[in-house]
């Protein structure tokens, strides 16, 4: 391969995570260079199992047993701005191995909006259309205009619209799929010397702005940055809470009479760009008797700042899926409404439901 390209065997994954859990890779391949790629394509082909891809590990729990399949780690880093078309919009072309929080910090730098919202967000680019990232008010179907990626079951490069991704409330065609590789991405943004409208309380309340109102981007990220931290979803923010992967779980979709039900005990129940109506994941997992920093199994426990879950020293893989079980069951028994997971499981697991497919995290 590659001079910048390198493949080792039997690497832990464990520090390659926010989590700090999981076992080795049995081929883990570091890609920094999108030019290689065609390489990783022809040694992937002569190993079991389809290739996964691991960004930061932010989003991403990985058995204790470790994984089989052929492991990328993708370090393309590098964007592009264009200038703007006759539709007043700026195309940016980021690859996938490209920080989040450098593609939000640039945007804001060169005066362009559609993601000062998504500050503090960790992660690679190449993750965002997986999960469809987003916060505050702002996620990535709002700008994404298109994603260059390898097609495992074409066998070849492919360019898919962001119809074609198929966004939806924290999904995707990617989600738990293994079938494409992103390597990079095309956004459109704004010039702009203000802030989207602030929709969130919280965030407008550090602004000291009414809900609806704009603000310089500069001030719009911090004030995303100082809510965020708050609830420790900063990545070293904190130190008693920092092996976290942010929300475990999604706020799931309720329909008309459980909305209904729910709204009547005061539960924070929201409709959403995608039409959905979803009630808050947090809330739920108060009302079901886990306050912060309320012990679960050994190793993990509620978060201190925020209803998530957290991992301690000693914590294990294993603990941590038993952790997630744990908490969904109690909140179904109490509230009646299944949460959904919304972490991706990577490796082998002898525990039911199988593996989930990891997306870029």
């Amino acid at each position: 391969m590659g001079t910048r390209t390198r493949i080792s065997h039997g690497v832990p994954l464990a520090p390659m995570t926010t989590l700090g859990l999981g076992g080795p890779a049995s081929i883990l391949v570091e890609l920094q260079d999108s030019a290689d790629f065609p390489e990783f394509v022809e040694l992937a082909g002569t190993c079991a199992g389809s290739p996964v891809c691991l960004g930061s590990g932010s989003n991403v729990l990985i058995s204790d047993l470790g994984c089989d399949s052929p492991v990328l780690r993708l370090g393309n880093r590098g964007l592009r701005i264009g200038a703007a078309d006759a539709e007043g919009r700026v195309l940016v072309e980021v690859q996938a191995g490209h920080l989040l929080t450098d593609l939000v910090e640039t945007a804001i730098a060169e005066g362009l909006s559609g993601m000062e919202m998504l500050a503090g967000i960790p992660g690679t680019v190449g993750a965002t259309p997986i999960q469809n990232v987003g916060a505050y008010g702002q996620e990535v179907s709002d700008t994404l205009v298109e994603v260059r990626a390898w097609d495992w079951v074409l066998g070849h490069h492919v360019t898919l619209s962001a119809r074609e991704c198929g966004l939806g409330h924290r999904s995707s065609v990617f989600k738990r799929s293994r079938r494409w590789t992103l390597l990079s991405l095309v956004f459109a943004l704004h010039r702009s010397e203000l802030s989207a409208p602030v929709t969130y309380g919280a965030v407008a309340g550090v602004l000291d702005v009414p809900v609806g109102g704009r603000v310089p981007l500069a001030e719009a990220a911090e004030a995303v940055l100082t809510v965020r931290r708050r609830k420790g979803m900063v990545m070293g923010c904190t130190e008693t809470d920092r092996r976290s992967v942010g929300s475990v779980f999604l706020s799931p979709e309720v329909g008309p009479a459980d909305a209904r039900r729910l709204e009547a005990r005061n539960a924070p129940v929201n409709s959403f760009p995608d039409g959905s109506t979803r009630v808050s994941a947090s809330w739920l997992i108060q009302q079901a008797g886990f306050g912060l920093n309320s012990p679960i199994v050994d190793g993990v426990r509620i978060s201190s700042l925020h209803p998530t879950l957290v991992a301690d020293e000693g914590a294990s893989a294993t603990a941590f899926r038993e952790a997630i079980e744990i908490v969904l069951q109690h909140v179904l028994r109490c509230t009646g409404v299944r949460l959904t997971v919304e972490i991706d499981l990577l490796g082998t697991w002898h525990t039911a439901g199988g593996p989930g497919a990891p997306g870029q995290t």
